[in-house]
């Protein structure tokens, strides 16, 4: 029971880090975009720098876009490796509850 809500505590805190990688994301590339929209029509050194601002502000947001992927693949072995345990732990209540979202979904799938 403790495992669970610490499961479901760590989905949530996942769920918040994952959207506010999002809108940081979503940040950076906006402001790259526009950088990169103004450079379009400079010509000389200003276009230059505003480019290479441009491409640094993407670089950083593919950065970012990585570092919470790999978090994410980190996070969902640890799940999979707690509802390992969980079967080898409760084979039966397992089965039990497979069995039944089984029959829902026959039953479901029966009336169409």
């Amino acid at each position: 029971m403790l495992n669970n809500l610490r499961a479901k505590a760590n989905a949530y805190s996942a769920k918040d880090n994952l959207d506010d990688t999002q809108d940081d994301v979503k940040s950076l590339v906006k402001n790259a975009q526009s950088l990169l929209n103004a450079a379009a029509s400079l010509t000389g050194n200003k276009a230059d720098e505003l480019r290479e601002r441009g491409m640094d502000l993407l670089d950083a947001a593919l950065g970012s876009a990585g570092k919470y992927q790999d978090q994410a693949v980190v996070k969902g072995k640890e799940l999979a490796h707690t509802a390992d345990v969980y079967v080898k732990d409760n084979p039966w209540r397992t089965v039990a509850v497979a069995a039944g979202v089984g029959l829902l979904l026959g039953v479901i799938v029966g009336r169409k």
